[in-house]
């Protein structure tokens, strides 16, 4: 897979959390590996599911030499490497490019809100040169419900105007499909990833890249039938697992399944501020995904890669 061109179905890959707060590297390598076998094109690491922000600099710097360490895909691989320390960000997008990673996912410098756009300029500016013998491709993170600052469309022009053969895309987590779309005409082969797999049939007619999706750790099959055959019962069925987060925190929920799904009671462990689900919370839901599932057809056949 060339390292520009990230597509298709992309989890957003929950971070396993240790008896010690750390990342659990063999659990998060283990189900990275389980995702691109059932049906992912693709992992975003260390994004808003795997809980980035609660890492440590060396927490984070650890996991990232660990994907690589287990012999996964990096061409298939993503990770998020936005700091509010400028600092840390080059850091961190450094280590990403010394070790093969697809892309660099960038949140904006989130601690200082109402900032001007030359000061955003300025954080990119620093990565870039930062970067310039190691041209990792960088994708810019969308959120800010979560950041408190907008990638907006006159900014994302400015950035691309100045360095287009550097930022190769965006994620979108803002839930807003007209800002997705406005910013996907930017620029002809502007990778949009918005952050739900609702959008994986418009995607196929080529208006966005594919999709970056918290609910893919629990889908993935689904979404990749919706993907490579147009599947309108898959993905109701993707869609209708994604919904029951709907009212809820949506990482402590995605991994309180990943607890159920696969038998590990430790993946239901997050880092704070964040709380994990009751015990009666998590069986609810389980009890949902499990009706969901049984009443979808082939609910679980794996999907080949590239198929």
């Amino acid at each position: 897979m060339d390292a520009t061109k990230l597509k298709g179905v992309i989890a957003a890959i929950a971070t396993a959390v240790g008896g010690d707060g750390a990342p659990d590297c063999a659990r998060s390598t283990a189900l990275a590996r389980c995702l691109l076998a059932n049906g992912c094109d693709g992992l975003n690491v260390l994004g808003t599911t795997g809980e980035a922000t609660s890492f440590s600099l060396d927490q984070r710097l650890t996991l990232m030499s660990a994907y690589r360490d287990a012999g996964l895909p990096m061409d298939r691989l993503m990770v998020g490497t936005g700091a509010a320390a400028v600092a840390d960000a080059i850091t961190l997008t450094r280590h990403a490019a010394g070790l093969g990673f697809a892309g660099a996912l960038l949140l904006p410098p989130f601690y200082y809100k109402g900032v001007p756009d030359d000061g955003l300029v300025a954080y990119i500016e620093a990565i870039v040169n930062a970067t310039a013998q190691r041209p990792i491709p960088l994708y810019l993170y969308h959120f800010p419900a979560q950041s408190g600052l907008a990638w907006h469309v006159a900014l994302v022009r400015r950035l691309l105007d100045r360095w287009a053969d550097r930022i190769v895309g965006l994620k979108d987590s803002s839930g807003d499909l007209g800002y997705a779309r406005e910013v996907a005409a930017v620029r002809a082969n502007f990778s949009v990833f918005p952050s739900s797999e609702a959008v994986l049939m418009e995607a196929r007619s080529g208006v966005f890249a594919g999709c970056v999706s918290a609910t893919a750790n629990l889908n993935a099959d689904l979404c990749a039938q919706a993907w490579r055959t147009g599947s309108d019962a898959a993905l109701a069925t993707a869609i209708s697992i994604r919904k029951l987060f709907d009212g809820k925190q949506l990482v402590p929920g995605v991994k309180a399944l990943l607890a159920h799904v696969h038998g590990e009671e430790s993946w239901a462990r997050v880092k704070p501020p964040l709380s994990s689900y009751t015990g009666a919370e998590q069986a609810a839901l389980a009890t949902l995904y499990d009706g969901l599932r049984a009443r979808n057809a082939r609910p679980s056949e794996a999907v080949p890669e590239n198929a």
